[in-house]
């Protein structure tokens, strides 16, 4: 069964970032977005642990810009970039979570927010 969260932004008001599917099996991880035309609905991808290059992204076969956040164990944004397609991007830090999305996503979050996930 899919599971679906809201991405909520304590650190800005409660603000409801975003509807997203979890993603914490393998399979889901790496199909990401790959092949859609349009993003639809954001996506959590959940590491087993904390790690850089395990929470890395690649936009092969994305077609569109996103909006990245990635977040540490406790749900801090370690870091956010505006991922173009066929790039691979790599956090500074060691990160648990990556929220996908629109671009907008990068306009109601940023570096020191603690996210939250529950579920819909």
């Amino acid at each position: 069964m899919t599971r679906h969260v809201q991405v909520l932004n304590p650190s800005r008001s409660e603000q409801v970032l975003l509807r997203a599917r979890w993603c914490s099996s393998f399979a889901c991880r790496l199909r990401g977005l790959m092949f859609r035309r349009k993003p639809g609905p954001g996506l959590v991808l959940v590491q087993a642990h904390a790690s850089r290059w395990d929470s890395a992204i690649h936009m092969w076969f994305v077609f569109f810009p996103l909006g990245i956040a990635w977040l540490d164990d406790s749900g801090v944004v370690i870091g956010t970039v505006l991922a173009r397609p066929w790039r691979v991007y790599v956090p500074s830090r060691p990160a648990r979570y990556v929220v996908e999305s629109t671009p907008d996503l990068l306009e109601c979050v940023g570096p020191g927010d603690r996210l939250e996930f529950r579920d819909v």
